[in-house]
């Protein structure tokens, strides 16, 4: 799907932004992926721009290592091998705002993050021991990746977009641009008892599933009856059992047809009838419904800012690499290319 930008600056291709939906048997096999926005595209650099100053630091995640006293201070150990306060800021300085931001939020991801450099400085230890690293073979591939590394880091430097991009007047225009893809739809909380009964189950299987079955519409027919505690004790799927069978919010894009055409006729609180999937048999509770709406520019800045931030770098890079190519073409050689392929082929 395209957006078209209000802005004069040009017309860009949307971008898509995936939520995390935990799977339930209720959801669909495959849920479509909501796009959001694009972003004005830059005008062709005329010279290769010099390197931006590189975006500051989220401030909270400074934070996340002011537990070290000071610079010196081990903050873990493997082997003979010390990893320091200084050498965790080093590692958190070298991530992204994102990134860093995730840190701040949760701590527990720069234990893992540690974790992980004590594994790589032991295996390091290892080879180096065995001077592993010094076979010419290795060595080749070291330095290409080296090359490649350096690339990338120099043109992430030059295609850094300044600090103050997109402006806010940008913003709310890009957002008007593409407001419709901001919808969300309409949104069901259910209740699911599930019963497992696969599609190629054997009779005595699918009899007892059916039995099972049975014994909950009973249970549910009940005057007084508590879906939550059938749930509970009967619902085979047990992330949503230990919930009272509660499945929270789903979009109604991102649920079955064949449960979504029955809860569409459901009353608030009301229990569908058995509904018999390639799955299992299935007792829905509509317990409440979201009309959908469409998300605000607040709600949407900081992921729509990203988008936009991210595009602008993809074009300012183009831009730059088209303008060294420009100033010196490249010349190649396609018959001595074709040789060294016939070379292979023999």
């Amino acid at each position: 799907m395209r957006f078209r930008s209000s802005l004069t600056l040009a017309t860009a291709t949307g971008v898509a932004v995936v939520s995390a939906l935990a799977l339930s048997p209720v959801y669909a096999q495959t849920a479509p992926q909501p796009r959001v926005a694009q972003a004005p595209a830059p005008a062709p650099a005329k010279q290769p721009a010099r390197p931006a100053a590189a975006p500051a630091a989220a401030p909270a995640a400074s934070n996340t290592v002011a537990a070290a006293k000071s610079s010196g201070e081990v903050v873990a150990r493997v082997g003979n091998s010390d990893i320091s306060a200084d050498d965790m800021r080093t590692f958190i300085a070298t991530l992204g705002p994102r990134e860093q931001a995730a840190l701040a939020q949760d701590p527990t991801l720069l234990s893992q993050a540690v974790r992980v450099m004590l594994s790589n400085r032991l295996v390091m230890q290892e080879l180096a021991a065995k001077k592993w690293d010094k076979q010419p073979q290795i060595e080749a591939q070291l330095e290409k990746v080296r090359d490649n590394a350096l690339v990338e880091l120099y043109l992430q430097s030059v295609s850094n977009p300044p600090a103050n991009f997109p402006s806010d007047d940008d913003l709310q225009k890009v957002y008007d641009a593409n407001r419709a893809s901001f919808l969300v739809p309409r949104q069901y909380q259910l209740g699911q008892i599930y019963i497992a009964l696969p599609k190629d189950a054997d009779k005595a299987t699918a009899d007892a599933a059916k039995k099972k079955a049975d014994e909950v519409q009973k249970k549910l027919k009940a005057p007084g009856a508590d879906f939550a505690a059938i749930a509970r004790a009967d619902s085979a799927a047990k992330d949503s059992g230990e919930r009272g069978g509660d499945l929270g919010l789903l979009p109604e894009d991102q649920i079955r047809p064949e449960i979504r055409t029955q809860i569409a006729g459901l009353a608030k609180g009301a229990v569908s009838e058995p509904i018999t999937l390639d799955d299992g048999i299935h007792f829905i509770r509509l317990i409440d419904t979201k009309v959908p709406y469409t998300r605000t520019l607040p709600e949407v800045r900081d992921a729509l800012v990203r988008q936009i931030r991210q595009q602008r770098a993809a074009q300012l890079r183009q831009a730059y690499v088209a303008e060294l190519l420009k100033q010196q073409p490249p010349i190649i050689n396609e018959l001595a290319l074709a040789k060294l392929l016939d070379g292979k082929k023999n």
